[in-house]
């Protein structure tokens, strides 16, 4: 089992490669589901982990659903030419059509961007599956496209809720598509993963940082009562998951 975490800055990314975490997923705003990555974001944390660790950036170009125009398209191609260009090992996206299913056309472009780009890199797909129709019959799909991994929750709100439904997407796929548990994960479910067969973990490990004081005003729309809130990754959380991560792995061998 791999452990991958979530980040939104080189001083995360840096944690989870000190940590001792197998890939990042590098993004921006998660508040917003996560959106796609700054280059500058992406080369700072190139330099934080230093080749430790793989770094995969969400392609998002957008906040909100997953039904994209073809100018959003063209977008997220260009993001993936320039990150893979820096130095990302993949990427992670998704794109489904307004009845509910995945969107082949859109994902086989997406696909074709990446290896043109780099003929080596992974493809990830998201929670988008998770707003699918059937997530299970999206697994052939995924095969055919030549996807490496899904992150899932299991068609469910959190991972834990949706176990069942990830070992029976862990048994269909197969060695042929990883299958990675994510989405409300908690550092106590990481077990029952592991037990139902699943090759990977993704967790945000965040914490919440706010420097809030009296009159502060708000800059924007922006939920909750607090404008100065932003999430950090949270260094013992990650440690407490990888030690959980290679204690399964070691009982395993």
């Amino acid at each position: 089992m791999k452990l991958e975490i979530a980040v939104v800055s080189a001083a995360g990314a840096g944690i989870a490669a000190s940590e001792g975490a197998d890939r990042i997923e590098l993004c921006s705003s998660l508040e917003l589901g996560g959106i796609t990555p700054s280059q500058g974001l992406m080369e700072a944390s190139l330099e934080h982990v230093d080749g430790r660790l793989e770094i995969h950036p969400l392609i998002r170009c957008r906040p909100g659903d997953f039904r994209y125009s073809a100018s959003d398209v063209d977008t997220m191609v260009h993001e993936i030419r320039h990150l893979l260009a820096q130095g990302a090992h993949g990427v992670v996206v998704g794109a489904l059509t307004g009845a509910g299913e995945l969107d082949v056309r859109i994902l086989q472009r997406l696909a074709d961007a990446a290896r043109d780009a780099n003929q080596d890199a992974e493809l990830t797909f998201h929670r988008a599956i998770d707003q699918s129709k059937d997530p299970l019959a999206a697994l052939e799909q995924l095969l055919e496209l030549g996807f490496t991994r899904v992150l899932t929750s299991g068609h469910e709100a959190t991972a834990g809720a949706g176990l069942p439904t990830l070992a029976t997407m862990a048994e269909r796929a197969g060695a042929d598509l990883q299958i990675m548990a994510g989405g409300g994960l908690a550092l106590e479910d990481i077990p029952a993963m592991h037990k139902a067969g699943l090759s990977a973990v993704h967790l945000s490990a965040k914490r919440t940082v706010s420097t809030l004081g009296e009159g502060t005003i708000s800059l924007g729309a922006q939920d909750g009562n607090d404008p100065t809130a932003y999430t950090v990754t949270d260094r013992e959380t990650v440690r407490a998951a990888k030690a959980m991560v290679n204690a399964l792995n070691g009982a395993e061998a």
